[in-house]
Order: structure tokens, then sequence, then C-alpha cells
């Protein structure tokens, strides 16, 4: 009793204990397991390892942007709480291998989502409870340096070796995981955050504006004796319009986007694609109307007036799309403001340039880019107030069915 006393106090206070015993035992040339009888305590040798200076406050950000922390540890559960204790994380409850080994696949399910600490849990078990957990729709990183993890890492998300250097977004809070190394895991799954958010904002942009110009090509073709816009001219457009999206990449993204973990959803795609779409198209049908009834305009001035319209609202309107809140106070980055504006110059500028002839395209009146600039502000303000209305339904729709936080596991 007074040794396995000593043995929890040690533990208690973080230290994993190894006992030391001896037997006298004949000179033999192979020795087994049976040999070892009757052994006499020698005393404990005790591994310390204490968890790194920081490591709490990097626990504590995580869990600020939406990172839940779990610990599966093959160590008995004095030395989990003790290190837990240590780091911030909640170990009120732990559950061991011997209860997971009882329980079924669905009630282990619903224990790893409200259990923090994991203990004396074997390699099978730590695969269960990642199994468990994306079961339930969570999303699983897993982080393990020794062999026993294999299994675990085959079955997660993602996985990576805990020891540094290191630049997956995961963590470990436990003594072998550095600040410094739990600050880089830290700010790989914001950055992973932000290329999704910018991922978003190029398929919103490209999808409805393509939509849009499908429906108005089609819409044009109906009762247009020419062509709303020669071959050229469409894949000038396109070039254009796709170089002004190539720094897309290095866009700003709104806090309250990276703070909280992001889900795939292409039911945002169809909305703004099935509704935003279609405003690019009146906005075209009445630049169509415009340009034959007020300008009287020629095939050539048709296909011009049509060409800077589009290529003005369709790169233009990423501004808007490219935050959830108000445009005025989410700033682009300077290179996509810059590419974004000079493609829009240059699509007006083209027609005035030697290059016009070749491209089909005709000098514009000076009254037609006054009407071009109350086209696309209207256009502008009209997308941004059904983006409001579309983003307030989408929160609604998400904040009644909940979404998985991501979840990491960490050995």
């Amino acid at each position: 009793m007074r040794c396995e006393a000593t043995y929890r106090e040690l533990s208690a206070r973080g230290s994993r204990v190894l006992a030391v015993a001896s037997a006298v035992v004949p000179l033999q040339a192979v020795y087994s397991a049976r040999d070892e009888r009757e052994l006499v305590l020698a005393g404990f040798v005790t591994f310390f390892d204490p968890p790194m200076e920081g490591v709490a406050e990097a626990l504590r950000a995580l869990r600020r942007d939406g990172v839940v922390v779990k610990i599966l540890t093959g160590d008995n559960e004095l030395v989990a709480q003790h290190v837990c204790g240590q780091v911030g994380l909640d170990s009120a409850r732990i559950v061991g291998g011997d209860e997971i080994e009882r329980m079924t696949d669905g009630a282990l399910a619903a224990v790893a989502e409200q259990t923090t600490v994991f203990a004396r849990v074997s390699p099978a078990q730590k695969n269960r409870i990642i199994l468990a957990l994306k079961s339930r729709n969570h999303v699983v990183g897993f982080l393990g340096d020794g062999i026993n993890d294999a299994p675990s890492i085959t079955r997660r998300t993602s996985a990576c070796p805990s020891r540094p250097p290191s630049t997956s977004p995961r963590t470990r809070p436990t003594s072998s995981c550095s600040n410094a190394t739990c600050d880089v895991l830290h700010a790989g799954i914001l950055e992973g955050r932000r290329a999704f958010g910018n991922v978003m904002k190029y398929l919103l942009m490209g999808t409805s504006s393509n939509f849009g110009n499908m429906f108005s090509m089609a819409g044009a073709f109906l009762f247009l004796p020419f062509l709303p816009m020669l071959p050229t001219q469409i894949l000038l457009n396109n070039f254009l319009y796709d170089l002004a999206q190539i720094t897309i990449p290095t866009d700003n993204v709104d806090d309250a986007f990276i703070r909280t973990p992001q889900r795939w959803n292409i039911g945002i795609i169809q909305r703004f694609m099935l509704v935003i779409g279609p405003i690019s198209s009146i906005y075209d049908f009445l630049t169509f109307g415009v340009l034959l009834w007020v300008f009287r305009a020629s095939e050539a001035l048709f296909q011009t007036g049509w060409f800077v319209e589009s290529l003005a609202t369709q790169t233009l309107v990423l501004f808007v799309i490219r935050t959830a809140g108000n445009p005025l106070r989410s700033r682009p980055s300077l290179p996509l403001a810059v590419t974004t504006v000079l493609v829009v110059l240059i699509g007006a500028i083209l027609p005035f340039t030697p290059l016009a002839a070749t491209l089909g395209f005709v000098p514009l009146p000076g009254t037609y880019f006054v009407f071009l600039g109350g086209v696309t502000v209207t256009y502008l303000v009209l997308v941004e107030v059904v983006k409001r209305r579309l983003m307030r339904e989408l929160l609604g729709m998400r904040s009644a069915t909940p979404v998985a936080q991501s979840v990491t596991p960490a050995s």
C-alpha cells in the first residue's frame, strides 16, 4: 500500500514512474516471464517532462479560433490530469481505456465529443476515438510521434509528427510541444481558412458572372441580327477578367471568417449564381437597349459598348463579393485593387488604341461613359443589397444546423 501511495503521489505531480525490482535466479541460457517472480522492489525511477513555456497561451488562442484540442495518451490519468491542469485543459472528466473498451461506437462518439482527456488508451482505442469523432462530422487532425500512433494517422483527416520543426495546422499541448511550434501550427490553421476564403471569392465571382454572361449572350442572340460580341472579343474579355482575379490569393480576409471553422457549402455558390447572375443579365439587357435605341449603335459600336460594360461590371463586383460585410470597411489587398482597376481601365482605353481595328472595336462617345458610370455604380449597390440578404439567410440556416468545429486529438 505504501508503494502504491508513493506511485500515485509521484504520478499526481506529473512524473512518469518506472518501478525497479530484482530477484535472484539461477544462471541459465534463456530467461522468460516465468522467472519474473518474487521480485523485491528496489525503488522508483521518475521521468518529468514539464510543459514548455507559452503552451497554455497557444491553446487559448486555438480555443478562441474554434479548435478543440483533446488529449489521447497512454499515460495514467494522474499524469494526464496534472499536465492538463498546467496548460489549461479541462480534465474534470478523464475517460480510461478500460471504459472505452466497454463502449459501443455510438456511445463512444457521444463521449468523445464531450470529453477532453483520454488516458491509458491503446493505439487501437486512439483509432476508435478518431473514427467516432469523424462519424459526428468533425474535421479531425492527429498529432503523434510514436510507432503506436500509426493506426490513428492513417484514419485522421490530417496528421503530422509532434516534434519540431513542423508546419502542420495542429498542436500538441504536452511537454514535447514548444510555444513556437504551437504558434506555427495555429498560424497554419488560420492560413488554411484564409486560403479557403479566397477560393470562395473566386468561385462566387466566377460562377455568378459567367452564368449572367451566358444568359445575356443567349438572350441577345434571339433578337440581334449580328453577334453581340465577336469571338476574339469574348476571348479578350475572359482573359482580362481572369487577369483581374489572379491576385485574389493575396487578398485580405475578414477576421470574422478566419476566426471560425468553415465548411464547404455548395449551396452558397448555387444561390449566388442563381441570384447575382440574373442581376448581371438585367444590366446587360439595359445596356443593349441604351446602345440600340439611344446611341443608335452600329454592329461594331454595340460590340464595343457591351465589351466595356461587361468587363467593368463583372470585374468591379469583386470588391462587393469579396467580403460578407460592408465593402467600404473591408479593405482589399493592394495587388488585388491594382489589378482589378487596371483591367477595367485597359478595357475602357482599348477602343481608342491602334489595336481597336484589329479587335473589331470603335471609339465610344463620351456620353456612353457617363451611362457606364451610372450603370456600374447602381449594379454594385444592388449586388451589395442582395448579397447582404443572401448572407443573412445563409447564416440563419447555418445557425439552425450546428456546424462541427475543427477537432484536434493530440497524443
